[in-house]
């Protein structure tokens, strides 16, 4: 297993923890994060940025999912789903990531926590996110020429 992958599969775990326990402190997912992680650093740093952006955006994230999970709404989605749904998608918006990476990133959590679906569900829901972000930068690319 890749070294971010490991980050991101400690991350999910966070994630998940503070989606069913949202009144939990937020050291105990930092103390989480560095001992799963055994303390290397840039692992940690990684994790840690991931996390807490996918906190602080959780409301745009949340509305790009809901618009491209047709006949889903968040609350009736698997936690398990949602969360590396939340992780791909931030990856996706905001960050240089390649979106395929991500996505292959996405889907091997989700065969490896989810269901025998998620991984499906999780590629369909990120691909379409990826497919705006192309289309937006291909419009801001045209509109400034």
């Amino acid at each position: 297993m890749s070294t971010r992958r490991r980050a991101r599969e400690v991350v999910l775990q966070v994630l998940y923890e503070d989606d069913l326990n949202p009144e939990q402190d937020s050291t105990v997912a930092d103390q989480f994060l560095v001992a799963r992680l055994r303390g290397n650093r840039p692992l940690v740093e990684f994790a840690r940025q991931l996390f807490s952006s996918v906190l602080r955006n959780r409301r745009d994230i949340d509305k790009a999912l809901s618009a491209k999970a047709t006949n889903w709404s968040l609350r009736r989605m698997a936690a398990i789903d949602r969360n590396i749904l939340r992780i791909g998608a931030y990856e996706i918006m905001k960050t240089n990531t390649p979106g395929r990476v991500v996505i292959n990133e996405a889907v091997e959590l989700a065969k490896r926590y989810g269901d025998k679906q998620s991984s499906q569900f999780v590629n369909g829901i990120l691909d379409r996110i990826l497919q705006d972000q192309k289309q937006d930068s291909l419009e801001q690319e045209v509109a400034s020429t």
